[in-house]
């Protein structure tokens, strides 16, 4: 059985983003190429290692056993590479993802907790889609991943064994009006002040729908913006471009200008916020880290 370091790459990223032709843009190869690589591991395995899926590719579950034991000799190989051209004490790592609208809130604070704690741990952090950090979870390129959830609480993805999931915060959704506008004087917002309203709503994300718009209006409102990132939209409503929705795990970030109104609707409307690993024994310096996001979730000034 032959492979190479190159083709595990492949491997890897095939599987973190979900498709060739994202794969083949993240490590800078032709989509033909990455298809040539994993079909040669394929040959080399004797074993399908993808399912092909309308709209992408999976882990089989053969797929994903060979990935986790290919991730752990690659991450060995990238060590031995840091340690030859920058000699340094061998330091322990960990790899967080977090979902866009919760990095802020979170990380600062879990960070500078595990600082204090523990100094000789290196913690590196990257951004993304729930699906995205859920896939990359599956490929070990990360250690941790904080997502979002919403009600019924599905898993984040259906394939076996299924992650471990811990609960960090659970909250209702809030709508943030300008401070100065008519809408929820009182604290309060009704569906048809919010059905007239202008919104403010990112654009959706593959597998993920984007927050913006509150879910339960009867009628697609008028979106005047789509920012990718929380903050634009926040400064939006701050001026008096719109409105949005806000999950439960922003409320300590919002710029002057902007108020937070409950909305009155007979259906909750919810979200978790999940800390997530791959099952089994977490792997050492973990706890720690799982511990210092507990107490900044705790810590954040919710409703």
């Amino acid at each position: 059985m032959e492979w190479s370091s190159t083709g595990l790459r492949v491997l890897r990223a095939v599987a973190e983003t979900g498709s060739f032709t994202a794969a083949a843009a993240a490590v800078g190869y032709t989509q033909s190429a990455v298809s040539r690589q994993v079909a040669v591991l394929e040959q080399a395995t004797g074993v399908q290692l993808f399912e092909r899926r309308p709209g992408g590719v999976r882990l089989t579950a053969a797929g994903a056993t060979f990935l986790r034991h290919a991730s752990l000799a690659l991450d060995e190989v990238d060590k031995a590479e840091r340690l030859l051209h920058e000699p340094a004490p061998n330091r322990p790592a960990l790899r967080l993802g977090v979902f866009t609208s919760f990095g802020a809130a979170l990380v600062p604070e879990a960070l500078e907790l595990l600082r204090q704690r523990r100094p000789d741990i290196d913690v590196f952090t990257r951004e993304g889609s729930t699906p995205a950090l859920t896939r990359s979870l599956r490929a070990g390129t990360i250690d941790l991943a904080v997502i979002s959830a919403r009600p019924p609480y599905p898993s984040p993805d259906d394939q076996d064994p299924p992650l471990d999931l811990d609960v960090l915060v659970e909250g209702d959704l809030m709508v943030a009006v300008p401070a100065a506008g008519t809408i929820g004087r009182d604290g309060t917002a009704t569906l048809a002040e919010l059905q007239d309203a202008e919104w403010i709503a990112g654009p959706d994300r593959a597998g993920e729908p984007g927050i913006g718009v509150w879910p339960t209006l009867p009628r697609q409102p008028v979106i005047r913006h789509r920012p990718r990132d929380w903050m634009s939209k926040l400064h939006l409503v701050a001026t008096g471009c719109g409105v949005t929705t806000v999950p439960p795990s922003l409320i300590g970030l919002l710029p002057e200008g902007v108020r937070l109104v409950r909305v009155m609707d007979s259906a909750r409307v919810t979200r978790r916020v999940l800390l997530a690993r791959l099952p089994g024994a977490p792997a050492a310096d973990i706890p720690e880290l799982t511990r210092c996001l507990h107490e900044a979730a705790e810590r954040l000034p919710l409703p």
